[in-house]
């Protein structure tokens, strides 16, 4: 069986991709599985640029067909941020629950109303055509005023869905596949992929 080498050693994200992605005809693996060190600096400045950049450097490091992303949380009322810098926001090395409690002070004084967000999603495919290939899925509702719920990862628990009634965190892992950013652009670059993808297979 062929190998498809999943851009990232994110926990949360291997597991969302080995269930987003088990029916496809591909052995999935890691940079660690493979003994990869390469450290790809995420200098673009957005989700496709630094998607982009990580997927063609450990293609082109691994000679296998990549799948990476690049993915955060947009505030509106914050202008954007954090946008590509969501895992950096309270600096370098900050926990989960840091970062959560920084966004929420940023946020103190901001209503409900106005407290719409996004989380978006940009998968680069590389090593299965001329170019990379890009596809993209987003989720949208807002921040809640705290964190509830122990599912997920990053700003899930703030990350309120009022369709749904719950936190991104207080779904079920197969519930947040069905409806997250990453869950809806990891669906389209499946279907390239059950097309069949070039790499060397090794």
């Amino acid at each position: 069986m062929p190998k498809l080498l999943l851009g990232t050693d994110n926990r949360g994200k291997v597991a969302e991709y080995r269930a987003l992605l088990k029916n496809l005809p591909y052995e999935l693996v890691t940079p660690a599985e493979l003994g990869l060190k390469k450290e790809v600096s995420e200098s673009g400045r957005t989700f496709k640029e630094n998607a982009t950049l990580k997927a063609v450097a450990l293609a082109t490091e691994s000679g296998l067909p990549t799948l990476a992303d690049d993915s955060g949380l947009e505030v509106e009322a914050l202008g954007g941020e954090p946008g590509v810098f969501s895992a950096r926001y309270a600096g370098e090395g900050a926990s989960d629950g840091e970062r959560i409690r920084y966004l929420l002070k940023r946020l103190e004084s901001v209503p409900r109303e106005k407290r719409r967000a996004r989380f978006c999603c940009v998968i680069a495919l590389a090593g299965c055509g001329e170019k990379p290939e890009l596809f993209s899925g987003e989720c949208r509702g807002i921040i809640a005023f705290e964190p509830k719920g122990t599912g997920g990862f990053g700003y899930d628990p703030v990350f309120y869905l009022p369709e749904l009634g719950k936190t991104m965190a207080e779904l079920t892992f197969a519930g947040k596949n069905r409806i997250s950013h990453r869950g809806k652009a990891a669906r389209k670059a499946a279907r390239r992929l059950g097309t069949g993808c070039g790499g060397s297979g090794r």
